[in-house]
């Protein structure tokens, strides 16, 4: 830290991204990524637009954002195309969090959430998940504050249905409740539909995962216009032109390539049903996903110690040091041979230290 840094972010605590190590070729399944490319569709239109680059990108995303409002069967003005979901998250931290809304959110959940809350200052409480890492909804009733849920929960894997979200945000009129559905598209039920009930209600989601565009960074927004003109406020405020040309293009590519994403989630589910079989055959227990990836711990044998043995047999998974989650890893789907040689590589490390 150099002596110009403000003092005001001393304190503040970087959001840690998964490793991209380059010391050698490695499975990765440690960042949630998809192991399928992007439909031809969506790259031949980033293609094309890169012969483009030299003209800003259109800073209403209009095409993508009609596009993708008809998707849901929403219009236009109740849609917010961003850099990445990460970047929607940030905004509505900005535009609806203060001093007299802080924000809340679980303590086992995605960490960027307390990064935000400190880089915008914005004061905020952690609430506790239940023993099982399921979000006990009575929690949240009536709390009058900010809610960040993501649904479904990340690192956890697990989801709430709609009907207990619903009663968070009845209870909280005067509040907006944010659901992350970055990984909805896995087996859980959307709340987008809902946003034409909830004047206080705000849904994001991403490409990175189902879509295979975590390089692209393409997320979006979902609420009544109202919000989506709060947001645009914060957006127009700090980063007009967020959606580039490329991505904005691969981002129409893949609404309209709509088959070839559902036939990878299916794989991708297909694929975690036979891996959490597996798992539990040598021992692991682990929470019932809705990703697309499992949160598992083995039943003697550390969770540090599987991470670090993974690793030297050029597998990436993704370990936490928070104590209350330290004895799991966080293993993304991938496509069925790695996932073999996944549990191969554990199969002999159950061995050896059993």
């Amino acid at each position: 830290m150099s002596e110009f840094f403000s003092k005001k972010y001393a304190s503040l605590e970087p959001y840690t991204p998964g490793e991209q190590p380059r010391d050698m070729q490695y499975i990765k399944l440690n960042t949630n990524e998809s192991p399928f490319p992007p439909s031809e569709k969506a790259s031949r239109y980033a293609y094309e637009e890169a012969k483009k680059l030299n003209l800003y990108s259109d800073p209403e995303s209009k095409v993508l954002t009609e596009k993708m409002a008809a998707y849901y069967g929403l219009e236009a003005n109740q849609v917010l195309m961003t850099n990445g979901s990460d970047e929607i998250l940030n905004f509505a931290f900005m535009a609806f969090c203060d001093d007299e809304h802080p924000a809340a959110f679980a303590n086992i959940t995605y960490g960027f959430y307390p990064v935000f809350a400190e880089i915008d200052k914005v004061p905020y409480v952690e609430i506790p998940l239940n023993e099982d890492f399921t979000i006990n909804v009575d929690d949240y009733i009536g709390i009058n504050k900010t809610i960040f849920i993501a649904n479904p929960n990340a690192p956890t894997s697990i989801a709430l249905p709609i009907s207990e979200i619903r009663r968070i945000i009845e209870s909280n009129p005067n509040n907006i409740v944010v659901i992350d559905e970055a990984y909805v598209d896995f087996g859980a039920e959307s709340c987008v539909p809902l946003v034409n009930e909830y004047k206080n209600l705000l849904v994001t989601q991403t490409f990175s995962k189902s879509r295979s565009l975590a390089g692209g960074r393409l997320g979006m927004g979902f609420a009544c216009k109202e919000l989506i003109q709060d947001l645009n406020t914060i957006k127009y405020s700090t980063n007009p032109y967020n959606v580039n040309r490329m991505t904005g293009a691969a981002g129409i590519g893949a609404l309209e390539d709509d088959e070839y994403t559902k036939a990878n989630i299916k794989t991708i589910m297909e694929n975690r049903a036979w891996t959490m079989e597996e798992l539990k055959k040598l021992g692991f227990t682990m929470p019932d996903s809705m990703t697309n990836f499992i949160f598992a711990k083995h039943e003697k044998i550390d969770g540090g110690e599987i991470y670090q043995k993974l690793r030297e047999k050029g597998i990436l998974v993704r370990h936490f040091t928070k104590p209350l989650i330290c004895q799991y890893n966080r293993i993304t789907v991938g496509t069925k041979e790695q996932m073999e040689a996944l549990i191969n590589a554990l199969r002999e490390i159950t061995e050896v230290s059993l």
